[in-house]
């Protein structure tokens, strides 16, 4: 089984959880969004990832879907979302995915993220700080949910 891992950053968190979900599987591919579409008919599972701001996942990632709903359908299908606000999981997903998609996907988890003050512009340092309450470094991607997300995605 051939998978490709799709993502969506900004500030690279998105990158770094595809990364080290791509050393959890076999044989498997990375690519981001920015670059444009790969060709889907060389694997057999998509994963799909997106970071997260302000409760909204990235635009090439929602073009995308929307461009390949019928073919990501006939997929095995994951998706994740990285951010720092994981308590509104469910809502996020729902508000932020085709239900379509929701509901054809094998795992759909949010995996966590980074907030790195250095990688971000004083707006959203300061919409950081009301929002989350998080003014500082801080790194939540949890590794051993990646690992149980992996190995869904390969059973």
């Amino acid at each position: 089984m051939k998978t490709l891992i799709l993502y969506a950053t900004k500030h690279g968190a998105a990158q770094a959880i595809a990364e080290r979900i791509q050393k959890n599987m076999r044989d498997s591919v990375l690519h981001n969004l920015k670059t444009g579409s790969p060709a889907l008919d060389q694997f057999d599972c998509v994963i799909i990832g997106s970071a997260l701001y302000a409760g909204m996942i990235r635009k090439e990632a929602k073009i995308f879907m929307r461009r390949y709903i019928h073919t990501l359908r006939q997929k095995k299908l994951g998706l994740y979302l990285s951010g720092l606000d994981g308590g509104h999981e469910l809502e996020f997903f729902s508000k932020n995915f085709p239900k379509e998609l929701l509901d054809n996907a094998r795992a759909a988890q949010f995996l966590g993220g980074i907030f790195d003050p250095e990688k971000c512009g004083m707006m959203e340092r300061l919409i950081t700080k009301a929002v989350a309450k998080q003014s500082s470094y801080v790194n939540t991607i949890d590794d051993a949910k990646i690992r149980q997300f992996a190995a869904v995605m390969q059973a």
